[in-house]
Order: C-alpha cells, then sequence, then structure tokens
C-alpha cells in the first residue's frame, strides 16, 4: 500500500474565495468498502463558486472543494471488489449513500435522503467529507467510476459531474432518434447537453457549438418560431434574472419536459399556470446522475467522440481558475493537474 498524503487547497473566508491555502486535513475514518484515490486531476466546476462564496448558505470553512476527480486507486478495503490498486478512477459529486433505502435499492442512491456529497458534507458519524483539489480522497466503493482507457484522465474529469449532470435526464426523458432537445445555458453543462444528445441520436438546438440549429434567447423574437417543437429542454443556465422561462415552456411539444440541473444562488422567474397548461408541459429537475448511467456516459463518450473543452492549469492555479469561472472567461471547463 502507497502510504498517502492528505493535502488540499482551501478558503477560509467566503469573502476571500479566490485565497486558496494548502491544509492538511483528516479523512473520513477507512471503512470496508471504502477506495482511497490519489487524485491526478480535477475540474473545476460552478459548484465550487457557489460554495465558496457562500451563494448556497455559509460552508463549513475551511472548506477544500471539487467534485470532479480522476486519479488512481491506491488502496481497497476488505469487502471492495470491483477495484484493486493502480486502477484508473473517476469520483464525482457524491460519495457515501445508506444503500438501505427505496432509492438507492432502485439505483437512485443520487436521491438518497442520507447522502454524502464530495465535499462540505458530513458523514453520519460526524467526519467531514473532503473534495478533489487535494492530494487524495476516500469514497465508497459504489461512487467510484472505472475510467475506460481510450479517455483521458483530464478529458474525463469535468463529464464526472457536468457531463452526469445532463447525460441522466437526457437518458431518463428518451433523447435518442425522432427526439428534438434543447439546451439553454451553452457552458461547462451545456456542451456536454449538445454533444451528448447528439451521440444519443437526437436533434440538439442551441445557441453554438454544434447544436443543429442556433437560437439566442436574448432576442426578442427568438422563440416564437419555435412553439411546440422540442420534446426536452435541459436547462444548465446558472443564473435565473433573463432567462424567458414562461416562452421556453411553450417550445415544448404536447407533454415535453423541461429539465432543471443548473443551481442559481437566486429563484426562477414566477409562473402562471398558463405557461404549462396548455401544452400539457413538465417542469422537473434532475441531481447528478446513477453509478450505471455514469458508466454508460463514458462508454458512449470513448464510443461517439465525445469531447471535453478544457483548459488545464497547475492546481497551484486554482484562485486564478475560479475567479475565470466566475467571470465566465472559461470555454468550457477548467481543469487542474495535481502539483503537491
Amino acid at each position: 500500500m502507497t502510504e498517502l498524503q492528505w493535502k488540499g487547497y482551501a478558503v477560509h473566508d467566503t469573502l476571500k474565495w479566490t485565497e486558496f491555502k494548502v491544509i492538511d486535513f483528516t479523512p473520513k475514518t477507512f471503512g470496508e468498502e471504502d477506495v482511497d484515490v490519489k487524485i491526478d486531476y480535477c475540474g473545476v466546476c460552478g459548484s465550487d463558486l457557489h460554495t465558496i462564496t457562500g451563494g448556497w448558505g455559509q460552508p463549513m470553512l475551511p472548506v477544500i472543494p471539487c467534485h470532479e476527480i480522476v486519479g488512481k486507486v491506491v488502496r481497497v478495503g476488505s469487502k471492495v471488489t470491483e477495484f484493486k490498486p493502480g486502477d484508473r478512477v473517476g469520483v464525482g459529486p457524491q460519495v457515501w449513500s445508506c444503500n438501505k433505502c427505496a432509492n438507492c435499492r432502485n439505483d437512485n442512491g443520487n436521491y438518497c435522503r442520507h447522502l454524502v456529497h464530495t465535499y462540505n458534507s458530513k458523514y453520519p458519524n460526524g467526519d467531514l467529507a473532503y473534495g478533489g483539489y487535494s492530494t487524495a480522497i476516500r469514497v465508497s466503493e459504489r461512487y467510484v467510476f472505472a475510467i475506460p482507457e481510450k479517455l483521458s484522465l483530464e478529458q474525463a474529469a469535468p463529464m464526472l459531474c457536468a457531463g452526469l449532470s445532463v447525460f441522466s435526464p437526457l437518458v431518463r426523458n428518451g433523447a435518442g432518434p425522432g427526439k428534438k432537445v434543447g439546451v439553454v445555458g451553452v457552458g461547462g453543462l451545456g456542451h456536454y447537453a449538445i454533444q451528448f444528445a447528439k451521440a444519443l441520436g437526437a436533434e440538439a438546438d442551441a445557441v453554438e457549438m454544434g447544436a443543429d440549429e442556433f437560437v439566442i434567447t436574448r432576442e426578442p423574437n427568438a422563440l416564437v418560431n419555435m412553439e411546440m417543437t422540442l420534446d426536452l429542454i435541459i436547462c444548465t443556465a446558472d443564473v435565473s434574472h433573463g432567462i424567458p422561462l414562461t416562452k421556453l415552456l411553450q417550445t415544448l411539444t404536447v407533454h415535453g419536459k423541461f429539465v432543471m440541473v443548473a443551481l442559481p444562488d437566486e429563484a426562477l422567474p414566477d409562473l402562471y399556470g398558463t405557461s404549462f397548461i396548455s401544452n400539457g408541459c413538465s417542469l422537473s429537475g434532475s441531481q447528478i446522475g446513477s453509478k450505471k448511467e455514469a458508466i454508460q456516459m463514458l462508454n458512449i463518450a470513448v464510443e461517439k467522440g465525445v469531447k471535453s473543452w478544457i483548459d488545464v492549469r497547475p492546481m497551484s492555479e486554482v484562485g486564478e481558475c475560479v475567479k475565470r469561472v466566475k467571470e465566465n472567461k472559461v470555454k468550457y471547463r477548467h481543469v487542474l493537474k495535481a502539483d503537491f
């Protein structure tokens, strides 16, 4: 067994969210179903910004963010059967669930009421979870994903949140041949939503990036000619102001679905019943994805050539990178290479 160091880049003050300092931390108590992963790369996610700025409420400080993590297994618990030291693996936004409730039993552990997020979260015994801007991470085997050999680690990293968060609702809502998908917001999540929708055989409408049509929702009449044309909308826009929600719902076909995957700090615009009754559409949300979906997503990425548009930087530049994400200067994902 390789001896691990447990160090990470942490934020100590939400008012100084670009100031990361290296700290030592203690991982959760090692369990018989746990896997220790030495981190090679990790992706910078919008969730990290919401956390370190206090947008989702006061975090548990100091906080080590990041939940788009790839590396190699260095230690496994006595009951781990899927992995061995040396395996290339990834970890997304979840590191544990109860494995007892109805959701867990039905492959919906990402909706477990007791789930533990990868960082800024507590295990049932009170241990803290620390994220991927670090040397290593300890995770339940159930939330570790094998990375296909033909997919590079740096390409895989941002797929484990941004990719999975859009792939799951695409699959669960029948995106495929003969279906037309709209993508709101073409950033870190949106650039995957377009690619995976097309990889599944659907048409995709969005602002840019290889979609079948270009639609700019900020233009007053942009959506008028699209009424009742989309079977599914995946909303990845990380802001709520300025989203023409009523007009977007009117672009859905009868019983079409609008799925929210972004988590903006502010509330969504008000809605009247007529916004969704006239076409019988549904407004819903989606949280991450299951392990089965993660494995399927990674395999499809290899088979169909889905690519992460990334800018790789040393992990020591994390402060500058989160600032660039906040300023919308990244096309479309920063990936950090471990440099401890």
